[in-house]
């Protein structure tokens, strides 16, 4: 890329970002800018990682091949109306606002601009994110292939259809706190069985960062690697009998469903 690369919020995820494709040698460090409300953030990064910082999103964009909408969705009215008529006819738009379709940022950046959508997760931030991507109706495929080398920095990604993109957010968007949240009951159970704090946290942490390294390095799909841990009449399987009665899986899926209608709700709003 000849201009340069510049992301609209300096977050968490933007920040993930901007070191993953300074540390894969993505693009040059002098090419790369950021912009924020806070001060703070803006000297972070440019403390951390020696890229450039802009005060005024118009400015920013003047000069970029790639424009990443990095802030909160409520904040992008603002940010649309600010870059509309300062962006490169010629820059590709990369989303990572939550819910937002490619057709409401056309819309709102004059209806010709090329708009990749994505959705990362927050395991981003320590390298094992995935995220989705799809493409707007101005989006050729190479622009695609852009979006997914700057995303694939911080992880896996994969293509899908926009239509799939409220399942992807239910899915892998939401999915880390899924597992957060089993993660505090197994905790909150070993506490009443009388283990000792530290002793619990290292058991509980090992065994998902294990069990997840377990199934991706052998390919068996989760119901097999189950039934192996599970005997007949043994400990696991007094403790799948209680979820199974409590109907855990059965819920897990209704909030999954409900997590993906709440982000077609949003996505219309």
């Amino acid at each position: 890329m000849t201009g340069n690369l510049v992301f609209l919020g300096a977050g968490n995820m933007a920040e993930a970002l901007v070191s993953g494709l300074l540390a894969c040698n993505r693009w040059p460090r002098k090419q790369v800018v950021v912009t924020d409300l806070l001060p703070e953030r803006r000297h972070l990064l440019t403390e951390k990682f020696g890229v450039q910082a802009e005060v005024d999103n118009a400015t920013a964009v003047a000069g970029a091949s790639v424009v990443v909408l990095a802030v909160k969705p409520q904040m992008l009215a603002g940010v649309f109306a600010a870059i509309r008529h300062a962006l490169p006819a010629d820059a590709l738009v990369v989303s990572i606002a939550a819910g937002i379709t490619t057709a409401k940022i056309e819309n709102a950046l004059g209806g010709k601009v090329r708009v990749v959508r994505a959705m990362p997760n927050t395991p981003a931030l320590v390298g094992y994110g995935v995220a989705a991507i799809c493409g707007g109706l101005n989006a050729r495929p190479a622009d695609l292939d852009t979006a997914q080398d700057l995303l694939s920095a911080t992880g896996e990604v994969v293509r899908v259809e926009e239509a799939a993109m409220d399942a992807v957010t239910a899915v892998s968007g939401s999915g880390p706190a899924y597992v957060f949240y089993l993660m505090e009951a197994m905790l909150e159970a070993a506490r009443q069985m009388g283990l000792d704090g530290s002793v619990a946290r290292k058991l509980v942490y090992s065994t998902v960062k294990g069990s997840a390294e377990l199934i991706l390095r052998h390919g068996l799909p989760p119901e097999e690697l189950r039934a192996r841990v599970t005997s007949k009449g043994g400990t696991t399987a007094a403790a799948m009998a209680v979820k199974d009665k409590r109907e855990v899986k059965a819920a897990i899926i209704e909030a999954m469903l409900a997590a993906r209608d709440r982000a077609a709700e949003l996505a219309r709003m």
